[in-house]
């Protein structure tokens, strides 16, 4: 004999997840700690981001062109 399950269409209000604005609540333990790493002052040269992006691109231009002049050197 088979027996029927009955299967509930609406989930139960208590179920139900509520939506957090954003921004409320505490961060994450593992962010705090990274946030905190950030912070600390190190010794040493400081780099900042636009000039790690703008080597990074001379980096690339140079090993196109050289690899395009070795390419018609040969």
């Amino acid at each position: 004999m088979l027996s029927t399950i009955e299967v509930p269409t609406k989930m139960p209000k208590t179920a139900k997840k509520k939506k957090k604005k954003r921004g409320d609540g505490p961060m994450p333990s593992g962010g705090a700690g990274l946030i905190r790493f950030f912070e600390d002052e190190t010794p040493g040269i400081k780099v900042g981001p636009t000039t790690v992006v703008i080597l990074a691109s001379i980096l690339v231009i140079a090993t196109v062109i050289s690899h395009v002049l070795y390419l018609f050197g040969n």
